[in-house]
């Protein structure tokens, strides 16, 4: 989506709404800076969103002018969370977090427990009656069952994981 500040006011609108503020315009499909001249505006780049910490998300704010003086998208590092007061009961900051650590860990060990579980299933074969499972076969099978006692459970690196014997 295309927009453009105007120079005057600093208005930022899209392309579409520019054509409707200038419904009376016959204006090309794209717009060169004789366009933008005769409508006094100058296009917003897009850049590159903030850089964020734990618990933070970039947010649009607005535009800026560069060090080349292009106008561009101006982003900024927010929390995610603040502190929040219901009936009475305050919530802190770091109690949101907390929580919704608490939830992405949830979500990562259910992920992992069914990696788990279907990776003991490509093997389970092994452990029929009438099928002599190696020790390494073993071995792994136990590894894949002892993962969540693992110090990185829920968020296990790859390395973390055995390597199915041969």
């Amino acid at each position: 989506m295309s927009e453009y500040r105007e120079r005057t006011t600093g208005e930022v609108k899209t392309q579409g709404q520019w054509r409707a503020a200038f419904k009376n315009m016959s204006l090309p499909k794209v717009w060169n800076s004789n366009v933008c001249d005769a409508m006094n505006i100058d296009p917003v780049l897009a850049s590159p969103a903030a850089t964020v910490g734990d618990y933070q998300t970039s947010v649009r704010d607005g535009v800026e002018q560069d060090s080349n003086g292009n106008w561009v998208e101006r982003y900024v590092a927010r929390n995610m969370f603040a502190d929040t007061t219901e009936d009475g009961v305050t919530t802190t900051q770091s109690q949101h977090e907390a929580a919704y650590q608490a939830t992405l860990d949830a979500n990562t060990a259910t992920s992992n427990r069914n990696t788990r579980d279907a990776k003991l299933s490509e093997t389970d074969f092994y452990a029929l009656s009438d099928v002599t499972m190696s020790d390494t076969m073993a071995t792994y099978r136990q590894a894949l069952r002892d993962l969540p006692d693992h110090s990185n459970w829920p968020n296990l690196e790859d390395a973390d994981w055995p390597t199915k014997p041969e």
